[in-house]
């Protein structure tokens, strides 16, 4: 057998077992070849796929590497007849993965920016808890006594399960081995003791659970890097047990410590903090504090911290955060359980599970351990919605027809009409949005099964299905929305001063967003001059609301494959450039291609001129409690004054009025405006520069321009 046709492989390929269980396998083979190592922090680091053309991790699941197996094919030609086996039996999941899911109004429409759907796995929260607190005798107790209940043909799925938690166990009993031998010709004395503390843990985890917060970090480490390093979740919820009985707080400082550089050196993604349950007791504890206390010292922009706060929020813990805010590192991102428990009871989850939600990614929001909640499944951009009811269907940068045909907009004789036209395309895009995202989801669901997160989210050994195919409690979709804002102000220009003041017809209008304004320029300045969303001014708030509740009521109608309905939520991750490059001119003044797009709920990045309860005002017009994901709000504030005891007062109290009127998140960059502006000229006098983006915090300087103007022109809030 060569090594391109290793036990892994060869497992994978046993076409007479289910693709669960033949995953099981191969994860259990993998498991014995798997790169183990303890990084500089003496933390354990597993690389599934080591020696075999195999990978295993988020968000994909197991993938075969072609390109690998034809290498194989040249070194091992005496193998290439069973390598060519494999070549197509991948290239054949790769075609259900790229090609077959997409329709051609789909391709047409992402080639055009107007949305994105499927292509990728999804951020998840599986529940570490389960085996840091229960151990891998504990999972395989509650699968041995769902399997019984459980007699429809699926004793394959647990065998599956069974493969998997064998690899956990496989890996556990390696890296007791790797510490031992590590810590036997160890010199330096702090490594050889942490190495002591890792061998006498691995003795126990993951078999059993852990003992302390050492044993606790390291079973979790283990298992959060076979996953692939997604989000860590509630991480104060599930390793409190282990922190609140280690009796050496000096070791659970370096632990905590340790563990929070290595989600920095391999920049995991969002863990959250806090919360209340389902009778709105406060969820806060010891661990949290010490978190956020670690996060104020060491000003990492990772990993991506968010923290929940409700009516019982203490106030030591409000001024925690403002403390951590005001180092400037954008975090702790906030969500209210007042209005995210309502949105997800809305959907029917029940609060003993919606009060355990957590976020993932940047911002989308999850069950802790029981969902799978798409994250995200698509994105829809509302500009260009608007673009194809101005020209009928037409992408005015192509020319290609990509949207509905809604008439000729010269000849619309009413505000109504043009409306409805944007209406109708909002609907069709978003509705090819998810679509696309279904059939994703179906692909994935068939060709893509994870017995290893099978085994730590709730509903997939119980059901005995996998976590999919509709094993997961909830199984809603996640559908984000940008440009709202543009979209709106250009709506209200439109409305007021072509319909309304009858300044101009729609006839000149479109002439002059063809010319991108030259020749047009009084025009443009009657455009840019018109009230702008963010500034309290109600008819421009009413049709900017109007889109986004539009867009949440179509979601809604739209049933996922895993089982739910589709929310909306809005957050760009690093995508507001591109898409403003993807805009033609447009009637809020804008110039083509202009990177500057709105990047959250917000105002457009400068738009917002009449202070922050004026923004909040506008902001809060939305209906909230119907936004299943995060609806991502974005603020500005200068450093000199947060850094204040005065400037974090009024933080906190203007984050509670948002949050009191039904604000759904709240999102903070606190820097000197004058740093932002010098950095883009004098980069390497700002390494240590950081500000939130569509979601999670980076370093300025690592961000493209067009990101970097998008953050430069956001009103820079004044607190008085």
């Amino acid at each position: 057998m060569s090594k391109y046709i290793d036990k892994p492989l060869e497992a994978y390929m046993r076409l007479d077992l289910e693709l669960a269980e033949r995953t099981g396998l191969a994860l259990r083979e993998m498991a014995k070849t798997a790169h183990l190592s303890f990084d500089r922090n003496v933390l354990p680091m597993v690389r599934l796929g080591h020696k075999t053309a195999l990978n295993f991790a988020f968000p994909c699941g197991m993938e075969g590497d072609v390109g690998d197996l034809e290498d194989g094919k040249k070194e091992f030609p005496e193998s290439a007849e069973e390598l060519d086996r494999y070549i197509q039996y991948f290239k054949g999941y790769r075609r259900e993965a790229v090609v077959a899911h997409k329709s051609e109004a789909h391709k047409k429409l992402e080639g055009a920016s107007a949305e994105w759907a499927g292509g990728w796995g999804g951020h998840s929260n599986p529940d570490f808890g389960r085996i840091v607190n229960l151990g891998t005798e504990g999972v395989r107790k509650i699968l041995e006594e769902y399997r019984q209940k459980n007699t429809d043909d699926c004793d394959w799925f647990y065998r599956g399960c069974e493969y998997a938690l064998d690899a956990i166990d496989i890996v556990g009993e390696r890296l007791h081995q790797l510490a031992v031998e590590e810590e036997e010709g160890c010199e330096d004395p702090i490594r050889k003791k942490r190495l002591q503390l890792a061998a006498k843990a691995f003795e126990v985890v993951p078999k059993k659970p852990a003992y302390d917060f050492t044993s606790a970090c390291h079973v979790f480490w283990m298992l959060f890097t076979m996953d692939g390093i997604d989000s860590p979740g509630r991480f104060d919820q599930y390793m409190w047990r282990a922190y609140s009985i280690s009796e050496d707080k000096d070791e659970v400082d370096d632990m905590l410590r340790r563990i929070w550089d290595v989600f920095h050196d391999t920049r995991s993604w969002n863990l959250c903090l806090s919360g209340s349950d389902e009778n709105w007791n406060d969820e806060t504890n010891e661990l949290t504090y010490h978190i956020l206390k670690l996060a104020g010292e060491k000003l990492y922009d990772t990993p991506n911290v968010t923290l929940r706060v409700h009516r019982n929020t203490p106030e030591k813990l409000w001024r925690a955060i403002a403390d951590t805010l005001a180092t400037g590192i954008g975090m702790p991102a906030l969500y209210n359980d007042e209005v995210v428990c309502p949105a997800l009871e809305k959907i029917g989850i029940p609060p003993c599970d919606s009060h355990d939600y957590c976020m993932n990614g940047c911002n989308q929001i999850d069950i802790m351990g029981k969902s799978h909640m798409g994250l995200e499944d698509g994105e829809v951009l509302f500009c260009k919605c608007l673009e194809f009811a101005l020209y009928d269907g037409k992408d005015p940068l192509s020319g290609e027809v990509v949207g509905l045909p809604t008439g000729d907009a010269a000849k619309f004789k009413t505000y109504q009409e043009l409306e409805q036209a944007f209406m109708r395309q909002l609907d069709y895009v978003t509705y090819t949005c998810c679509a696309t995202a279904n059939a994703h989801q179906h692909m994935r669901g068939m060709y893509s099964p994870n017995p290893f997160r099978s085994c730590l989210i709730e509903g997939c050994l119980e059901k005995g299905r996998d976590y999919r195919n509709g094993g997961p409690l909830y199984g809603h979709g996640q559908i984000l929305a940008e440009g709202i804002a543009d979209t709106g102000d250009s709506l209200w220009a439109l409305k007021k001063l072509v319909f309304d003041e009858k300044k101009y017809t729609m006839e000149q209008v479109i002439a002059a967003l063809d010319a991108d304004f030259e020749g047009y320029e009084e025009m443009r300045r009657d455009f840019l001059q018109c009230e702008k969303f963010g500034n309290d001014c109600e008819a421009v708030d009413e049709i900017t609301s109007k889109a986004v509740n539009r867009f949440l009521t179509v979601l809604k109608r739209n049933h996922t494959y895993r089982g739910g309905v589709f929310t909306g939520g809005c957050s760009t991750y690093t995508r507001a450039a591109g898409y403003g490059r993807s805009i033609g001119a447009l009637p809020n003044g804008r110039k083509r291609r202009d990177p500057i797009l709105a990047d959250s709920i917000g105002a457009e990045p400068g738009k917002d001129a009449n202070g922050p309860t004026a923004l909040i005002k506008s902001v809060l017009c939305f209906n909230h409690v119907d936004s299943g994901s995060g609806f991502v709000f974005q603020t500005k504030y200068d450093k000199k004054i947060i850094n204040t005891e005065k400037g974090k007062d009024m933080l906190i109290a203007l984050a509670k009025t948002y949050f009191a009127g039904g604000g759904q998140q709240f999102t903070v960059t606190v820097v000197d405006p004058k740093d932002l502006i010098d950095a883009q000229k004098n980069p390497e006098a700002h390494k240590d520069l950081i500000v939130r983006v569509g979601g999670y915090s980076d370093h300025f300087i690592n961000l493209e321009k067009g990101l970097q103007d998008n953050i430069i022109a956001r009103t820079n809030i004044e607190l008085d």
